[in-house]
């Protein structure tokens, strides 16, 4: 589905990614883990089409396609979704209005017509029920006044009404509480398939122990350094990434 080969990238002049090499096929979780500044978010950031970004050297290919050829939207037209770190507010725009501009966006680029409003309305209530988004949260503007918890919690309802082959869960634990990350964490199970994929930035074993990722990933200084089964999570749970720097 996703492979990076020899990916380079640098903002503002300087390099962050220096040769990153990976490959997710279609049913896979792989967790990508590492200490901050090594260069997770940026990997996620390259991927989606950030501007900010510029890469300099390698191909990222999904499903065959050259996605470095593709604009930010168009990559999402294609499958691809990004829960953010730190998902932002966004004043006077509805949820339901944002996600039928969104899921109508991707209907029109896939050459379909749009979503009837009966069909739209029925497709937010069974999604909702998935990550226990209530009625009220999703009748207001995009994440304005949620706490933590609720916006990481739209976000998965954001995935579930979307539907991608690849989700980026850039470190969706990040100020979650237990009974929070439990919802989000099993949204997101429900909504696994065998035709798709995700990459999960995490800092944290908590959150693998309900994702149970296929492949985990170490990322220093820009570059994958390591890579095993769930195994190596939990190794870094108990030791630290420390022991990794040092046989490096």
């Amino acid at each position: 589905m996703l492979e990076i080969i020899d990916l380079h990238a640098s903002i503002n002049g300087k390099e962050i990614l220096k040769g990153i090499n990976l490959t997710v096929r279609e049913g896979e979780v792989h967790a990508l883990m590492g200490q901050n500044g090594a260069g997770k978010s940026t990997l996620s950031n390259v991927i989606v089409g950030h501007p900010s970004y510029t890469v300099t050297q390698g191909q990222i290919l999904f499903n065959g396609k050259d996605l470095l050829a593709l604009k930010p939207e168009e990559r999402a037209h294609e499958g691809i979704f990004l829960s953010f770190q730190q998902p932002v507010e966004i004043p006077g725009v509805s949820m339901v209005n944002f996600m039928r501009a969104a899921l109508n966006a991707r209907r029109k680029y896939q050459g379909l017509e749009p979503m009837a409003a009966g069909d739209f309305l029925k497709l937010m209530r069974e999604k909702r029920k998935i990550v226990e988004l209530d009625n009220k949260l999703a009748s207001r503007s995009v994440n304005e006044g949620f706490s933590g918890g609720e916006k990481k919690r739209n976000e998965i309802f954001q995935m579930a009404m979307l539907e991608p082959k690849l989700s980026i869960l850039d470190e969706t634990d990040s100020g979650l509480d237990v009974d929070a990350l439990r919802v989000v964490a099993e949204g997101f199970n429900k909504l696994r398939t065998s035709e798709t994929s995700a990459i999960v930035i995490t800092h944290y074993q908590r959150l693998l122990d309900y994702l149970k990722p296929d492949v985990v990933h170490v990322l220093m200084n820009g570059r994958i350094v390591r890579t095993d089964g769930p195994q190596l999570a939990l190794e870094i749970e108990k030791r630290g990434f420390e022991w990794i720097r040092e046989e490096l």
